[in-house]
């Protein structure tokens, strides 16, 4: 069965900027697919910081930690991966050749498989951890030491690719980034292409009217919108919509939008069509045979909302 309310569509939002020690529980848990995505700065000075995934958040007695993530900077950085159960760590696991030095940036991406963790590091793959305790306990992200964390997301993979296990493409989630201001253009310069995503991640703001995504061959050529209305609670697909020979469909969903909540919107290129997915939930294809997808260069995005990180 689809999904047949709003929570089906909620997202967990990103964290901007936490205060280290940071705690937080993990919406619905960790699932198979589920990614984690933090972004940060290592101490100038640092000795060492830790992720870990944790099943609870009480202090005493210390919870279980499934994926204890513990970068040390000695003269040759490491990672040591363990699993913390019963109040005793278990044999540790150590991961040499950190490609992160202290005083710069860095990216950690989590991808949560069936059976292990895969970690990337800049979007380079660095480990991969086998689960000593069950992936549904986890409930709780940690991070504590010595960096300086920028953000912290929490994404879905992509429905429709569900044989994929490696990393998808993630870039940094941005705050208040002045090249993400809304009504935004996206270049599209090589057009489009079967089996090609859009990515779009932001928030709704906070008394929303409505918000679209065109695609767009010229400004006053559209052969592709999708409008969210608020007032009408309508998602709405149109072909040519400034033309006499538009067509708009419904999408057949309950509305899945809300104020003041994260979404990611992925669109899908098909042969023909376009497959549409929100929060990592499929909304159904909607068929698009008069477009011709390599005249279309600009995704244009109108409204009330606020960008993150728009990504094809």
């Amino acid at each position: 069965m689809g999904p047949t309310s709003l929570v089906d569509f909620i997202l967990q939002p990103p964290v901007f900027h936490p205060v280290l020690p940071y705690i937080t529980t993990i919406f619905g848990g960790l699932t198979h697919r589920k990614m984690v995505l933090v972004q940060g700065v290592v101490h100038g000075e640092a000795e060492r910081f830790q992720v870990d995934f944790q099943c609870g958040c009480s202090l005493m007695p210390r919870p279980d930690i499934a994926m204890h993530f513990n970068p040390r900077f000695r003269s040759q950085p490491y990672v040591i991966c363990n699993t913390l159960q019963n109040g005793r760590w278990l044999e540790e696991t150590k991961f040499p050749h950190l490609p992160l030095k202290k005083g710069e940036a860095f990216q950690l991406l989590f991808l949560f498989g069936e059976d292990q963790v895969q970690v990337s590091v800049n979007g380079q793959h660095f480990l991969q951890y086998q689960y000593r305790l069950p992936l549904a306990r986890v409930d709780t992200l940690g991070v504590f030491g010595d960096v300086m964390v920028k953000s912290i997301a929490f994404l879905p993979s992509n429905p429709f690719d569900a044989n994929r296990t490696e990393y998808p493409v993630a870039h940094p989630m941005k705050l208040n980034y002045p090249k993400l201001a809304v009504p935004y253009s996206h270049s599209l310069p090589q057009g489009l292409a079967p089996k090609g995503t859009i990515t779009v991640r932001g928030l709704v703001c906070p008394v929303p009217e409505r918000f679209s995504l065109s695609l767009r061959e010229d400004q006053s050529h559209v052969p592709l919108r999708l409008s969210a209305c608020f007032r009408a609670r309508a998602l709405v697909w149109s072909s040519f919509p400034d033309e006499a020979t538009d067509h708009a469909e419904k999408v057949a969903a309950c509305f899945p939008f809300h104020p003041q909540r994260f979404f990611e919107l992925l669109l899908v290129c098909e042969e023909g069509s376009f497959k549409l997915a929100l929060n990592g939930i499929p909304l159904g294809q909607y068929d698009t045979p008069r477009l011709s997808w390599g005249r279309v260069t600009e995704l244009w995005i109108e409204g009330d909302v606020t960008l993150y990180s728009v990504l094809s």
